[in-house]
């Protein structure tokens, strides 16, 4: 391989390490734990002002000092929640998810999704009627349980609420096998006059979540889908956000959602998808409260009319197959975009699609993730097959290069000119060497998104030690690996980035095979850089997921067999071990010269 060659899969690789140095230096930052007093935790006083950064929207209800916990409460099963719901406000702020806990450990809590006021992290979904809270029902009203006894999938609650002046309202509650509660809020008007209002979803977070992840890679805050076009505002833009009237309140004419989003968790008011509806985000700053809105249209009931308008609210797991079939059968416009799919979202929704397949079909996510490998490389094959082929014919104007070099000496211009001569005299491309790094570099990033970014990957068990593909490789050489009686060191310890695991080691050594399929450049400085590569690469990916990790040792052992399977068959014959002999020769005899 010519310099030139050299120099622009140096370049490229160098670009590639400078960004995984960000990664290293700027790790996301450990979520800061609420002080005594802090607002996550303490009851809103309702003498306290609760001003709206937002006046556009101030009919709909501000926060008040509601105590949902100590309300009457109808109990939620399902298969996938456990939890209640209160008959203040008509409020689902007690949710737990069943089939996800909080770490691999089989004893370890669930993961719970929605709290009441008074808790760490409160978090609930209340619906009611805009206007004076004595003529309307608020997240203050009290309801009456008229129906059912236990909400389920069989089962739904009805709910009701009579205000005194000729008004009914009804809100009836059910809920799905996966994720998805609908609200059925209706009013039933005996007065003589027209009674007019208008129904409203809000999904209230008292604080930042505890668990924010804060890396730039994962969106964590506001989603909203308005009319085909996609928002996400991140928890710490939020605040300035609700400053803008035209960005935090938007019309929605027809297929739209808004609702909060979490690494792997999501709660979402989902309004009728063929009508208008408000979708508004606020923030209390006096508070420290995150509020999404969905205001359904005014109804106008005449006297003895009833109207009733339906939302839905998906609060659970951001599983994409069920976020999937709620966009394809039951028209949840873009839906599946509530996934923070990235820049890259051409190759990661595909990408995801088919390891999501390759999983159900092996029914084991790093043996997928593998198989993914491996049909990725087929893909670009035809791509690297004419770059191998091109290494391999550079390989065969070796002797006319070292005679060029003899020839111009130290004279850069004229080696130049000879070797680009020699180029087109035997038609070769001396840059397509580089197409399988190129290409790979944003496929690697693809899988780091969905690996990173996607539940379907939390918690998934490969084999042996590794019971957790989106967490690094646990095993360490501290102790190691189990070997000698002390633990590991903690994942979040500074040592875990030099005290890493088998998986990174792998790494390190496929990526060093892989170099000595080439001899070593004959610039000292590139042949210094070329050694290092492989063990910085393998420090630096030791902090990845394991499923990444586990991809890029793959991607290695295929891209190694291949390109010494199609250079023997052009006549070059890479001599691995000569080259590592090699190598160990020129180290001692830089040794040696040093000495000397």
């Amino acid at each position: 391989m010519d310099e030139q060659n050299r120099n622009l899969i140096l370049a490229t690789a160098l670009s590639f390490l400078v960004i995984l140095v960000w990664f290293w230096l700027f790790p996301p930052e450990e979520p800061v734990e609420p002080v005594a007093g802090d607002t996550a935790t303490e009851q809103l006083d309702p003498a306290v002002p609760t001003a709206t950064t937002n006046e556009a929207t101030s009919e709909t209800v501000a926060p008040t000092a509601s105590e949902a916990a100590e309300a009457p409460r109808v109990a939620v099963e399902t298969g996938e929640f456990t939890g209640s719901v209160s008959l203040q406000g008509a409020r689902i702020d007690d949710l737990s998810l069943t089939n996800y806990r909080q770490t691999i450990e089989p004893n370890s809590d669930i993961v719970r999704l929605l709290k009441p006021v008074g808790e760490n992290d409160a978090y609930s979904a209340v619906f009611g009627w805009t206007g004076d809270a004595d003529v309307v029902p608020n997240d203050e009203t009290i309801w009456t349980l008229s129906e059912g006894e236990t909400l389920t999938p069989d089962t739904p609650i009805t709910l009701t609420w009579d205000n005194g002046q000729g008004q009914v309202f009804t809100t009836k509650i059910s809920v799905d096998e996966t994720f998805m509660f609908t609200y059925e809020q209706s009013v039933a008007n005996a007065a003589e006059a027209t009674f007019s209002s208008r129904p409203y979803g809000l999904l209230r977070r008292h604080s930042e979540p505890d668990n924010l992840k804060n890396f730039f890679i994962l969106h964590e805050g506001l989603v909203r889908m308005a009319d085909g076009e996609l928002t996400e505002v991140d928890y710490d833009d939020v605040v300035d956000f609700g400053r803008s009237a035209d960005e935090a309140k938007v019309d929605v004419s027809e297929n739209g959602w808004i609702g909060w989003t979490d690494h792997y968790w999501m709660t979402t008011l989902i309004p009728d998808q063929s009508a208008p509806f408000t979708a508004n985000v606020r923030y209390f700053e006096s508070r420290d409260i995150y509020q999404a809105e969905a205001i359904m249209p005014q109804q106008d009931v005449a006297s003895g009319a009833s109207a009733t308008v339906t939302t839905r609210l998906f609060a659970g797991a951001k599983e994409w197959e069920a976020i999937r079939e709620y966009q394809n059968d039951e028209s949840v416009d873009g839906f599946i975009d509530s996934i923070d799919w990235g820049w890259f979202f051409f190759l990661t929704k595909p990408i995801f699609a088919l390891l999501h397949w390759l999983n159900a079909v092996i029914g084991n996510m790093g043996w997928a993730i593998i198989a993914l490998t491996v049909i990725l490389k087929a893909i670009v094959l035809p791509l690297a097959y004419k770059s191998y082929v091109s290494m391999a014919r550079m390989k065969e104007l070796q002797p006319e290069m070292e005679a060029l070099k003899e020839k111009h000496g130290e004279d850069r211009t004229a080696m130049q000119q000879g070797m680009m001569k020699l180029y087109k005299e035997k038609k070769v491309n001396p840059a397509a060497g580089c197409l399988p790094i190129l290409i790979q570099i944003p496929i690697f990033f693809s899988l780091y998104k969905v690996i990173f970014v996607t539940i379907e990957l939390r918690h998934a068990p490969w084999f042996g030690w590794i019971r957790d593909l989106s967490a690094p490789d646990p095993s360490t050489i501290f102790n190691l690996f189990g070997i000698l009686p002390w633990d590991a060191l903690p994942q979040d310890s500074f040592l875990s980035l030099i005290f890493i695991g088998i998986l990174p080691i792998l790494l390190g050594i496929s990526m060093w095979l892989q170099q000595k399929l080439n001899p070593a450049p004959t610039d000292p400085t590139q042949q210094m850089i070329f050694a290092w590569m492989p063990w910085v690469f393998m420090f630096m990916l030791g902090s990845f997921a394991s499923g990444l990790v586990i991809y890029w040792i793959a991607n290695n052992t295929i891209t190694f067999i291949q390109q010494y399977a199609i250079m023997r068959s052009h006549g070059a014959k890479p001599d691995v071990f000569g080259n590592i002999k090699s190598g160990f020769n020129k180290k001692k005899e830089a040794e040696a010269a040093k000495d000397k």
